[in-house]
């Protein structure tokens, strides 16, 4: 399945009917899907299976057929198939829809996709499948990117994230963080409404406050997990930092397992921060080795030093190297780092011959976040930002109530909460160019 970014899949109103490829080129087998009002009928006029006569979820054996000139009063078998019958609203995309499975020949995946285009089909959009689920409410628009996300997952821990989202993870904690809010707005609301009756009796301002500070708390760590969530998809980034010569490169390349950067007994060798990828226990690592930290009149390699401190301020865990009767270089060290101390060229550890690694891979994977089936991470950059968004808004409101301001001034910014929130679901109108960017990266035929 290859990506096509050029075509950015649009809100359609489904009369038409779409197929495409849904497995990669070159295999055994081949998967098309068809999906629509039309994809029953589409299917039955190239092949041996009458579709509207089969009932939903039932798979059968058939032949893929190209009518040839009626005078010739014969068809031409293409292929032998496999044809799966799913009933609207019970399929991905809740509409009518068949899968044709058949033999990963080009010529023969490419003929079916032929008939079926001359037989009303059109060829789907990248992400078309899955924007027609979520338009017809088959998931929502989290889950939908966590489809996107599973795809592309590359490990066990992306793979698990994406899973949990898919589920539905992220969506519930929303969905209990709208209820809170909408009890917020009523209760304001109500204030509103009913200002002018003294003898009513409206909830105690500091129980609103008290409320609005827990919704805050939840929405503030929510979006905190982001930095988590960016570092296992992307690779959690460990910087190598120590002086010059303490065998900083040798250990990148003994972790990498090859001759990524060089080695030299000259000081200063390593310029830049060279970057790289492991896999421990289904956890991507992304090693930076920096450039020795010291004392130099050197211009050009100052800049190097310089490139390893910012280096070491992104990271999340930090190799601290040494070497005997040479100290560890003096950097600012954040609460929220981790920082594993190396003296080489000891008995204990020798990065040029592997002494000491496999202790050293157990740290890393011990201090990695640690994620368990039930966590709810953030990975979108999507969802932070409305996350952020809906954090500045309930701010507001608690700066609101804690000066007595007028409820519709509050229930202003509440509102805002709640849209923004419900911008990472797609529970409201969701803006066409918005969808476009989400789906636009989606593979075809998925």
């Amino acid at each position: 399945m290859s990506n096509t970014p050029s075509l950015t899949p649009t809100v359609t109103t489904h009369e038409e009917t779409i197929c495409a490829l849904a497995t990669a080129p070159g295999g055994a087998l081949g998967i098309i899907r068809v999906s629509g009002p039309y994809a029953f009928s589409a299917v039955s006029a190239i092949s041996t299976v009458r579709c509207n006569e089969m009932a939903a979820n039932t798979i059968h054996y058939g032949h893929i057929v190209e009518h040839v000139a009626v005078a010739q009063q014969h068809a031409a078998i293409i292929d032998e198939a496999l044809v799966t019958i799913f009933r609207a609203p019970h399929s991905y995309t809740g509409e009518d829809s068949v899968e044709i499975s058949c033999h990963g020949s080009r010529y023969i995946l490419n003929k079916v996709l032929e008939l079926l285009v001359q037989n009303g089909c059109r060829m789907a959009q990248p992400g078309e499948y899955t924007l027609r689920a979520y338009l017809n409410g088959k998931m929502d628009l989290s889950q939908a990117e966590a489809v996107a996300d599973l795809i592309a997952s590359s490990n066990k821990a992306t793979h698990q994230l994406a899973i949990s989202q898919l589920r539905g993870g992220i969506s519930t904690r929303l969905s209990r963080l709208r209820e809170q809010l909408l009890k917020l707005t009523s209760l304001l609301e109500l204030e509103l409404d009913f200002s002018d009756h003294e003898d009513l009796e409206f909830a105690d301002r500091s129980e609103l406050l008290t409320l609005a500070k827990t919704i805050d708390s939840h929405i503030a760590h929510l979006a905190q997990t982001f930095e988590i969530g960016n570092a296992i998809k992307n690779g959690i980034p460990v910087a190598i930092v120590g002086a010059p010569n303490v065998g900083k490169s040798t250990l990148l390349n003994a972790l990498l397992g090859e001759e990524r950067a060089i080695v030299s007994d000259i000081q200063g060798t390593t310029r830049d921060a060279i970057e790289d990828t492991i896999q421990l226990c289904g956890i991507t690592f992304r090693f930076i080795d920096t450039a020795g930290i010291r004392h130099t009149d050197d211009q050009i390699e100052n800049l190097g030093i310089e490139r390893s401190m910012a280096a070491a301020q992104r990271a999340q865990i930090i190799l601290m190297m040494t070497e005997p009767d040479v100290p560890y270089p003096d950097i600012p060290i954040r609460d929220d780092q981790t920082v594993i101390r190396i003296e080489n060229k000891t008995e204990t550890f020798q990065a040029k011959f592997g002494v000491g690694l496999d202790q050293l891979r157990q740290q890393l994977i011990e201090a990695a976040p640690k994620i368990t089936e039930n966590d709810v991470i953030v990975t979108s950059a999507r969802h932070y930002d409305a996350l952020l968004r809906a954090h500045d808004s309930i701010g507001r409101v608690i700066d609101g109530l804690q000066i007595q301001l007028s409820g519709d001034l509050l229930s202003e910014d509440l509102r805002q909460a709640l849209d923004t929130l419900a911008e990472i679901t797609g529970g409201q109108i969701t803006p066409n160019e918005v969808l476009g960017n989400i789906f636009k990266h989606f593979c075809v035929g998925k």
